[in-house]
């Protein structure tokens, strides 16, 4: 069964990412593309400066992008994708819930609001019967779940698997992060070239509080909070794409390397590399 998505905020980096994702899903057809008023209107490839490597699916390239207002959407779109900046995502995206959409949403705001799914899939899916608890609170007939920071989402499945293992009591984190987690004009190329940032604004508050959501149990009501410590330090580096964490986990119990890569299903690199002899 195909269902019909939008995308909200479909000119940005993200947005424009989702469209390249989402277009040859056989599970999803984009029927809808919105942007700001002054893009309302326009062909979507008239629209969007696409930077993405691979061209614009033509069946995107022709839609009309719409207005971020519930009002412009078509009623049987199943299912928004948010990519909107947290400051416009704050606003706009409780109406599109209160008019009954579904967003599934990038966007940082309300993602450790006590009634808010926080989900990465393979980690904590119970999560998502907060959707209830949500719409009980809120009188939504529709919902928002959140994903998380780009550089929590990759830290915590292994995390979550040590944790079911040996328990977690310490986390400490650094990151090398590319500049386009940063948007199109997040940081100038004289910041940033031949240069490392240390310090990336909210980023290590993001990564410490929504890893101890992700990892919290759901008793039905409300998620309690993991208690695991979690330090971040966050740095921007003059790659194009790709993140790089460096992360050190204090476990409650005892555990080898092999032990501690079996948990997570893989296979422990080898501690030194013998130097060729000539």
């Amino acid at each position: 069964m195909t269902r019909s998505v939008g995308i909200l905020g479909a000119t940005g980096a993200v947005g424009q990412r989702l469209i390249q994702l989402l277009d040859p899903h056989p599970e999803f057809e984009i029927a809808a593309v919105t942007a700001s008023e002054d893009s309302a209107g326009s062909d979507y490839r008239e629209a969007a400066k696409w930077r993405i490597g691979t061209p614009i699916p033509e069946d995107v390239a022709d839609l009309e992008v719409r207005q971020t207002d519930p009002t412009y959407i078509p009623n049987d779109v199943d299912l928004l994708f948010s990519s909107l900046p947290s400051s416009v995502g704050e606003a706009v995206e409780p109406k599109f819930a209160e008019a009954g959409y579904v967003l599934s949403s990038n966007s940082s705001n309300f993602r450790t609001d006590d009634d808010m799914p926080l989900t990465i899939p393979e980690v904590n899916p119970d999560h998502l019967d907060l959707i209830e608890v949500q719409r009980d609170e809120r009188g939504w007939d529709g919902a928002i779940v959140k994903n998380p920071n780009c550089s929590t989402i990759t830290m915590v499945p292994p995390l979550a698997a040590l944790d079911e293992a040996f328990g977690l009591d310490r986390v400490d984190v650094s990151t090398l992060q590319a500049v386009s987690g940063a948007g199109y004009s997040g940081v100038s190329s004289m910041e940033i070239i031949d240069n490392a940032i240390p310090h990336i604004g909210g980023e290590e508050t993001k990564m410490e509080t929504e890893s101890q959501k992700l990892l919290g149990s759901f008793d039905g009501a409300e998620v309690e909070w993991h208690d695991v410590d979690v330090a971040a330090s966050c740095n921007r580096i003059p790659t194009l794409d790709g993140h790089l964490e460096n992360v050190w986990a204090d476990t409650t119990e005892d555990v080898t390397p092999e032990a501690a890569a079996e948990a997570c299903g893989s296979t422990p690199l080898p501690t030194s590399t013998p130097r060729p002899t000539s």
